[in-house]
């Protein structure tokens, strides 16, 4: 195993570099991957990887060059177990910590991650660290084992339960070494990353032996990198269900519309992979776009036209969008939640109240039903369907082996398929918005026949 994981040019790839313990504590004694000796698991050759097994970030290249992609291409560490680790497990204390909104399946995660941890390399030492970051330093430590967390993955929310803000990296680094903990297990969004960040180089800068993961969590698929982030795929499918209600609701009245606001304050993935799935909707509105109910781009006229050609229809918006023409007090411009972001306000019922405003002063003798729909809360509160379940087990044992071979300061997860280890920082400052230039979005546009919204 090599000691370091720099930079570097390897057969025309640019390999992005993850910190090893090693690179400044040389002495850390080597020991043999438990998993060895494991009954369960048959060590075939290439089972342990290597330094050289790398994940490229871009595996679509146009030929021809009309396109050019970057060269040398850029690659990652592949996740997985490695044949020599870097900690004892007998003398590994873990702690697991869950930041920011709630998410289906990070319970799952927590569960995975004593479970691998126990089961897999044979550790004893895990702890749960309660109310966030906050935890480290205002709660004690819950000890967890496998028997305590059976049954988590069936559960919504986290049982070590969360909370936004109260990050001192002071507190937090003292709190850390008090304990005693040498794995840091952190789960959150892109501010509990940057706060990550800051953990890691503060143990770096005094060379302690400690290793630090982030396991990206966010509901609205925001994650740069990455692609895609656990619990998305719940949403979407609770979504749809959403949907499909404000859809029968509109259908069942005269003149009815239904309208669904979902989760995204920055990123619309959610909305649009709900209105894709559900071929009911006829107006998706994410932040990524602008739009006007009226003017030279006329808007509310498309509903005019599909009531009286079907008699009802069905408008979907992210929560983020149009927060910049809903109109504000001056206190509203400028409040912040506790993580620092800013609070918006309720862009469906603003719409609700347009609509109807609209419809009094150009159809005022006729019937007007419009049904708002706003499943926020019940969609990141249950818990994770099949696919994201198998999806949290694959990101906790991705993690357990890059910290038990040594790696530091990285976040795992798939890039085209394949789990890799991506540096925190670059997973903390890159998100993940709706292209809307590309197929997928014309998608959008052809199933719910909207206009481009293109300013004009």
């Amino acid at each position: 195993m090599s000691n370091s994981s720099s930079s570097i040019s390897i057969s025309n790839v640019q390999l992005q570099h993850i910190t090893h313990l090693t690179n400044y504590n040389s002495q850390i004694q080597t020991h043999i991957n438990p998993l060895t000796f494991n009954p369960f698991f048959r060590t075939f050759p290439g089972f342990f990887l290597t330094s050289s097994d790398i994940v490229l970030r871009h595996n679509v290249r146009d030929l021809s060059g009309t396109f050019p992609s970057p060269n040398p291409p850029l690659a990652y560490h592949r996740a997985g177990p490695r044949n020599q680790i870097l900690f004892n497990p007998a003398t590994v204390r873990a702690a697991i910590v869950t930041c920011g909104g709630l998410c289906p399946g990070m319970n799952t995660v927590i569960r995975e991650l004593v479970v691998g941890l126990w089961e897999l390399y044979g550790v004893r030492e895990i702890f749960g660290i309660k109310a966030g970051y906050r935890g480290f330093y205002s709660y004690d430590p819950v000890r967890l084992n496998p028997k305590m967390v059976d049954d988590w993955h069936k559960r919504g929310g986290t049982v070590l339960e969360t909370s936004r803000g109260g990050f001192d990296l002071k507190k937090i680094v003292d709190a850390i070494q008090n304990h005693g903990f040498n794995q840091l297990y952190i789960i959150g969004g892109d501010g509990t990353m940057r706060g990550a960040v800051e953990i890691f180089e503060e143990l770096k800068q005094q060379k302690l032996y400690i290793s630090v993961v982030g396991i990206p969590k966010t509901v609205d698929n925001d994650v740069g990198i990455i692609d895609r982030s656990f619990g998305f795929q719940t949403a979407v499918e609770m979504a749809q269900q959403a949907i499909n209600a404000a859809h029968i609701e509109a259908e069942s009245a005269v003149n009815g519309i239904g309208l669904v606001k979902l989760m995204g304050r920055s990123t619309g993935h959610i909305a649009l992979h709900a209105t894709l799935s559900s071929r009911d909707v006829d107006c998706c509105l994410i932040p990524e776009i602008d739009f006007y109910l009226e003017g030279r781009t006329i808007r509310i006229s498309k509903f005019e036209y599909r009531l009286k050609e079907m008699g009802h229809a069905v408008l979907v918006v992210a929560e983020g969008a149009g927060q910049d023409i809903i109109p504000r007090t001056e206190s509203q411009k400028t409040e912040k939640d506790e993580s620092g972001n800013a609070v918006f306000l309720d862009v469906g019922g603003w719409l609700k109240s347009e609509l109807k405003n609209w419809w009094s002063r150009d159809h005022p003798n006729e019937l007007f039903t419009i049904k708002y729909i706003d499943p926020t809360y019940m969609i990141r509160a249950v818990p994770p369907n099949a696919t994201d379940n198998s999806y949290c087990t694959l990101l906790a044992h991705s993690a357990i082996h890059g910290v038990m071979a040594g790696y530091t300061g990285f976040v795992c997860g798939p890039i085209n398929g394949n789990y890799a280890y991506i540096p925190v920082d670059e997973v903390a400052k890159e998100k993940n918005k709706v292209d809307t230039r590309d197929h997928k979005w014309s998608w959008v546009r052809s199933v719910s026949n909207q206009p481009d919204f293109i300013r004009s």
